[in-house]
């Protein structure tokens, strides 16, 4: 039982689309260097509507134990004008072999995304989003690029 009382919000669902395929950087130190663009999206909910405009991007690292680790920044445009800066981390595990698999070429199919974002936004109509931890659960098309998440506000 939690010692905690709080209570999560689903605030929405959003999809973006990636460039693919990705930009890779290579095997690095600290894991395999993956970029990916974003070129769009959608955002719908009750408390925010909008798209997610075609710029930033996951700068991922695939870990030497499977486990991807996405650095993602986005801006989401609401329907009535407003600017959202999201930045999230979170992780994707490909298993304990998905980091030799990636290097063989073999991917999932799709690959379960669970995260943090921040949201930021100087629009007086959005302030709420700045005083919020959010959650997203969600997941990526690896073939299509398409990533999809449900958005919870933690209160």
């Amino acid at each position: 039982m939690s010692r905690f009382a709080y209570e999560m919000e689903y605030v929405g669902s959003y999809s973006a689309s990636l460039r693919m395929p990705p930009e890779v950087i290579g095997a690095l130190p600290e894991g395999i260097r993956i970029n990916f663009e974003v070129t769009g999206g959608e955002v719908s909910g009750d408390r925010i509507r909008g798209i997610l405009k075609p710029v930033g991007g996951d700068w991922f690292t695939l870990r030497s134990d499977g486990v991807g680790v996405l650095d993602v920044r986005a801006t989401i445009e609401t329907h009535d004008g407003a600017l959202i800066y999201i930045h999230y981390q979170g992780i994707g595990d490909l298993g304990v072999n998905g980091h030799s698999e990636f290097l063989a070429g073999r991917l999932p199919k799709t690959l379960s995304l669970r995260t943090a974002p921040m949201l930021h936004s100087a629009h007086p109509d959005y302030a709420w989003v700045n005083r919020l931890q959010f959650i997203n659960v969600g997941e990526v098309n690896l073939e299509t690029g398409v990533v999809r998440y449900d958005l919870y506000a933690l209160h």
